[in-house]
């Protein structure tokens, strides 16, 4: 199973937002969202928005909405 997993992550590398879902199309949509939220200043001082895969609920982190 596939599981996408979205992070707003900060410079220091702390996620600050996460989402998780096992539908690729919700996935791309909520990277999408992520990216186009992040200020032009965020982007500056290093925040990113992350989208990537595991195989496992396991390997989502812990703080993460979950969406089925």
């Amino acid at each position: 199973m596939t599981i996408w997993v979205n992070e707003q992550i900060d410079p220091s590398g702390m996620i600050h937002a996460c989402i998780a879902t096992c539908n690729e199309s919700q996935a791309k949509d909520c990277h999408d969202s992520f990216e186009n939220n992040l200020t032009q200043t965020q982007k500056a001082a290093g925040w990113v928005a992350r989208l990537r895969t595991v195989d496992s609920w396991d390997d989502v982190p812990v703080n993460s909405l979950k969406l089925n």
